[in-house]
């Protein structure tokens, strides 16, 4: 019963950030500098995120991930600020406990993996004025200027929509010899109640041209 409390809280708490209104939320910024047909190269300016590991399945680390982050934009930090939603919620599958900052070992099994999930600050935020969380877990980190390969889909957060869009995805950078420079990051841009069929959905990949 307090779970699904929680889990209520949540979807009231995106409903009001998001509002459904993707225009109004604030994004990092890029420039498109090639198109293909089923995929877009862009160059992104450097911007900041609180982001945090969760050790879990696919579907239960984002709940997890979400609640500890959504704290803290919503107020859960040292100056009791509250700070607006941005777009998109990134995440990525982290291979190896090596990646991790963490000093306890990381188990994984075939149901269970480690992932990132991350929070993209608002531009007027840098490191100097943005609200230190109180969960010691949230890591505040700057994003370097990067050049990522980008593809764009519509319909539900599933693990296999998600993994069958990468691999198309790394198909066509194949194709194009287009070398990855990092793992699959996935990009959510829409509050969970927005019908499927009308979400923003991205994987990229870091590149080099």
């Amino acid at each position: 019963m307090c779970s699904k409390i929680k889990n209520y809280n949540m979807l009231i708490f995106l409903f009001i950030f998001f509002g459904g209104n993707l225009s109004a939320l604030e994004e990092p910024s890029y420039t498109i500098i090639k198109k293909y047909d089923d995929f877009e190269i862009r160059d992104y300016e450097p911007y900041m995120v609180a982001e945090v590991d969760i050790n879990g399945t696919y579907q239960n680390s984002g709940n997890s991930a979400f609640r500890i982050l959504a704290g803290y934009i919503f107020g859960d930090n040292q100056s009791s600020e509250k700070m607006s939603m941005t777009a998109p919620v990134e995440s990525e599958n982290i291979q190896s406990s090596e990646k991790m900052n963490m000093t306890a070992p990381v188990f994984s099994t075939s149901d269970s993996s480690v992932y990132t999930y991350r929070f993209v600050m608002e531009k007027k935020y840098n490191q100097s004025n943005l609200p230190k969380p109180n969960d010691k877990r949230i890591r505040i980190k700057n994003i370097d200027k990067r050049t990522m390969a980008v593809i764009k889909f519509s319909g539900r957060w599933t693990e296999k929509n998600f993994k069958k869009h990468e691999n198309r995805l790394l198909n066509n950078l194949k194709t194009q010899n287009i070398t990855i420079t990092g793992d699959a990051i996935y990009a959510r841009y829409n509050a969970p109640f927005t019908p499927w069929f009308m979400r923003r959905n991205e994987v990229l990949f870091e590149v080099n041209l």
